[in-house]
């Protein structure tokens, strides 16, 4: 397969017009109560109202786009805890594309179940015994299928941009936005659009407490591994950024926060208490994160992306209980 150059704002562009009709133009949403609080305007782009419910449908969907005629035929290859799954598989499906997926054997169910709704093969493993980059290379070679990464893949990362696109055409410019930080993708697009549409705006990548290997990277100048964090934001239990990613990271992005798995549980309290909304732990972290930085953003414009909403009812409600 060709090597792919690193995408720029322009492959932003394009993917916007790969995805117009198809991924949902996402609402931005507002709230008296979070600006009474902070002293902030907030500017929430609600990627949880996406289909399949997550930001990871833009990407999906515009590097499946680029298949040719041999790949459309052969199928696309991913690896997945849940959303970049469901993503493919449904991308997979619109398109035409035979779809194989291996996910974590622990999963959320409504996770494995909508892939295969969606005419996904799901393959299960073990994510905290076995290398799932390891195994979908070896399934992909073997199928003769191209792999999709869920992040380090130029065309994934430009789809991806097209979220904060969107937020800054409408909301205009910003001092602030967080964006939640697993492998990536979503961060390293936002980046892209960021900086094309609102240089001065402040970028920060929001990754689990438990998680930070994201932010140790951002400290060290190289990327870090670490072992499969142990936390409730199952979309960012990602071992190390890419290579892509961290590429871009590196050079358009201030700065690199945590969040704790209590801290999400209350954004999430939040999120459907005050707005109605249900939200998965990974999309709250960047909204926890500015939470508790909020005496810092008083009386700044302050975007937050809420980058998915697909949460097991039985769990949300464990969480919040």
């Amino acid at each position: 397969m060709r090597t792919l150059a690193s995408p720029t704002f322009a492959d932003v562009q394009a993917a916007a017009v790969r995805l117009e009709g198809h991924a949902h133009r996402t609402p931005v949403l507002r709230s008296r109560t979070v600006d009474a609080a902070t002293g902030a305007q907030f500017f929430f782009k609600c990627e949880n109202f996406q289909r399949m419910g997550a930001f990871k449908f833009r990407g999906a969907f515009n590097a499946l786009s680029c298949f040719d005629a041999a790949q459309r035929q052969a199928g696309v290859m991913a690896f997945s805890s849940g959303n970049h799954a469901q993503a493919i598989a449904l991308a997979a499906q619109m398109l035409g594309i035979p779809a194989t997926i291996l996910m974590p054997s622990d999963a959320p169910a409504m996770k494995v179940a909508a892939t295969r709704g969606y005419g996904g093969e799901v393959v299960l493993y073990d994510r905290y015994t076995e290398d799932r980059e390891v195994l979908s290379q070896k399934l992909a070679q073997a199928r003769g299928l191209t792999l999709i990464p869920p992040y380090d893949h130029p065309h994934v990362i430009a789809g991806q941009g097209t979220a904060v696109k969107e937020l800054l055409e409408e909301a205009g410019p910003l001092d602030a936005l967080f964006v939640c930080l697993g492998g990536g993708g979503l961060l390293s697009g936002s980046a892209l659009s960021a900086r094309a549409l609102a240089p001065g705006c402040k970028l920060y990548g929001v990754e689990p407490e438990a998680g930070n290997d994201g932010q140790q990277s951002f400290r060290a100048g190289r990327i870090v591994h670490i072992e499969t964090p142990r936390t409730i934001a199952d979309g960012a239990q990602t071992q190390h950024l890419g290579e892509h990613t961290f590429a871009i990271i590196r050079r358009e992005v201030d700065d690199i926060h945590t969040a704790s798995d209590a801290e999400l549980v209350e954004a999430m309290r939040f999120f459907a208490e005050r707005m109605k909304m249900l939200v998965e732990p990974t999309g709250c972290l960047g909204f926890a994160a500015a939470r508790r930085l909020a005496p810092q953003l008083a009386g700044q414009r302050v975007g937050v992306v809420v980058s998915g909403g697909n949460v097991d009812l039985q769990r949300f409600a464990q969480l919040l209980a």
